[in-house]
Protein backbone atom coordinates (compact mmCIF):
# COMPACT_ATOMS: atom_id res chain seq x y z
CA UNK A 1 0.00 0.00 0.00
CA UNK A 2 0.72 3.93 -0.08
CA UNK A 3 0.60 4.09 3.23
CA UNK A 4 3.11 0.98 4.03
CA UNK A 5 5.42 1.96 1.82
CA UNK A 6 5.53 5.42 3.02
CA UNK A 7 6.38 4.52 6.60
CA UNK A 8 8.74 2.10 5.11
CA UNK A 9 10.40 5.09 3.27
CA UNK A 10 9.68 7.94 6.35
CA UNK A 11 9.23 6.25 9.11
CA UNK A 12 6.24 6.23 10.97
CA UNK A 13 6.32 10.22 12.13
CA UNK A 14 6.48 12.07 8.99
CA UNK A 15 3.57 11.52 6.44
CA UNK A 16 4.52 11.30 2.82
CA UNK A 17 3.38 13.98 0.64
CA UNK A 18 2.94 13.72 -3.46
CA UNK A 19 2.13 16.51 -5.68
CA UNK A 20 2.16 17.10 -9.57
CA UNK A 21 4.14 19.43 -11.45
CA UNK A 22 1.19 22.42 -11.53
CA UNK A 23 0.92 21.07 -7.37
CA UNK A 24 4.61 21.55 -6.27
CA UNK A 25 4.21 25.38 -5.07
CA UNK A 26 1.06 24.28 -2.85
CA UNK A 27 2.95 21.08 -1.65
CA UNK A 28 6.26 23.74 -0.64
CA UNK A 29 4.71 25.67 0.98
CA UNK A 30 2.56 22.58 2.97
CA UNK A 31 6.16 21.14 3.71
CA UNK A 32 7.29 24.94 5.09
CA UNK A 33 4.38 25.02 7.45
CA UNK A 34 4.69 21.56 8.50
CA UNK A 35 7.80 22.33 9.69
CA UNK A 36 6.60 25.36 11.79
CA UNK A 37 3.83 23.62 13.13
CA UNK A 38 6.33 20.59 14.36
CA UNK A 39 3.88 18.31 12.40
CA UNK A 40 6.35 17.55 9.51
CA UNK A 41 5.39 16.19 6.45
CA UNK A 42 7.98 15.44 3.84
CA UNK A 43 7.26 15.47 -0.31
CA UNK A 44 8.81 12.47 -2.38
CA UNK A 45 9.07 12.70 -6.07
CA UNK A 46 6.00 11.71 -8.15
CA UNK A 47 8.76 10.48 -10.63
CA UNK A 48 7.50 9.54 -13.75
CA UNK A 49 10.20 6.87 -14.99
CA UNK A 50 8.39 4.47 -12.48
CA UNK A 51 5.41 4.72 -14.33
CA UNK A 52 5.60 1.58 -16.55
CA UNK A 53 5.87 -0.37 -13.51
CA UNK A 54 1.47 0.22 -13.44
CA UNK A 55 0.70 -0.73 -16.63
CA UNK A 56 -1.20 -3.81 -16.78
CA UNK A 57 -1.07 -7.09 -19.02
CA UNK A 58 -4.93 -7.40 -19.04
CA UNK A 59 -5.59 -3.91 -17.82
CA UNK A 60 -4.55 -0.64 -18.76
CA UNK A 61 -3.38 0.00 -15.30
CA UNK A 62 -2.34 -2.59 -11.87
CA UNK A 63 -2.51 -0.98 -8.66
CA UNK A 64 0.77 -2.13 -7.57
CA UNK A 65 4.24 -2.23 -9.48
CA UNK A 66 6.57 -5.29 -10.23
CA UNK A 67 8.58 -5.12 -7.21
CA UNK A 68 9.28 -4.02 -3.88
CA UNK A 69 11.17 -0.88 -4.63
CA UNK A 70 9.37 2.52 -5.28
CA UNK A 71 6.18 1.40 -4.13
CA UNK A 72 5.18 4.87 -2.33
CA UNK A 73 5.52 6.50 -5.74
CA UNK A 74 3.95 3.71 -8.01
CA UNK A 75 0.93 4.11 -5.58
CA UNK A 76 1.30 7.72 -6.29
CA UNK A 77 1.31 7.19 -9.51
CA UNK A 78 -1.26 4.94 -9.89
CA UNK A 79 -3.70 7.68 -7.85
CA UNK A 80 -2.27 10.19 -10.21
CA UNK A 81 -3.97 8.63 -13.36
CA UNK A 82 -7.70 9.70 -11.93
CA UNK A 83 -6.85 12.96 -11.74
CA UNK A 84 -8.62 15.08 -14.42
CA UNK A 85 -6.17 15.65 -17.31
CA UNK A 86 -5.32 18.86 -18.71
CA UNK A 87 -7.98 20.60 -21.34
CA UNK A 88 -6.65 21.40 -24.00
CA UNK A 89 -3.90 23.72 -24.16
CA UNK A 90 -4.56 23.97 -20.71
CA UNK A 91 -2.86 23.07 -17.42
CA UNK A 92 -3.35 20.21 -15.24
CA UNK A 93 -5.35 21.13 -11.92
CA UNK A 94 -2.82 20.87 -9.36
CA UNK A 95 -3.58 17.52 -7.00
CA UNK A 96 -1.60 16.61 -3.64
CA UNK A 97 -1.79 13.32 -1.80
CA UNK A 98 -0.67 13.43 1.55
CA UNK A 99 -0.58 10.29 3.58
CA UNK A 100 -1.32 9.39 6.99
CA UNK A 101 -0.89 6.61 9.22
CA UNK A 102 -2.58 8.64 11.64
CA UNK A 103 -0.86 6.59 14.41
CA UNK A 104 1.88 7.31 16.74
CA UNK A 105 3.62 3.90 17.59
CA UNK A 106 4.55 5.27 20.71
CA UNK A 107 4.12 8.33 23.03
CA UNK A 108 5.92 11.60 22.33
CA UNK A 109 5.84 14.85 24.47
CA UNK A 110 2.02 16.09 23.24
CA UNK A 111 1.50 12.87 21.18
CA UNK A 112 0.30 10.07 23.33
CA UNK A 113 1.05 6.73 21.72
CA UNK A 114 -2.62 5.73 19.49
CA UNK A 115 -4.71 7.92 17.27
CA UNK A 116 -2.54 10.88 15.60
CA UNK A 117 -3.87 13.83 13.57
CA UNK A 118 -0.77 13.65 11.56
CA UNK A 119 -0.54 16.62 9.02
CA UNK A 120 -3.66 18.32 10.34
CA UNK A 121 -1.85 21.46 11.79
CA UNK A 122 -0.13 21.81 9.07
CA UNK A 123 -3.08 21.38 6.40
CA UNK A 124 -4.68 24.22 8.75
CA UNK A 125 -1.93 26.34 8.18
CA UNK A 126 -1.87 25.56 4.56
CA UNK A 127 -5.67 26.67 4.78
CA UNK A 128 -4.51 30.11 6.73
CA UNK A 129 -2.05 31.23 4.15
Amino acid sequence: TLTGAGRVALGTDVPCLFANDEGVAVADVLVAESAKEQDQVWRLPLWQGYREEINGKIADLKNIGNGPYGGAITAALYLAEFVEPAAEGGAAPPWLHLDMMAFNTGSKPGRPEGGEAMGMRALFRLLEA
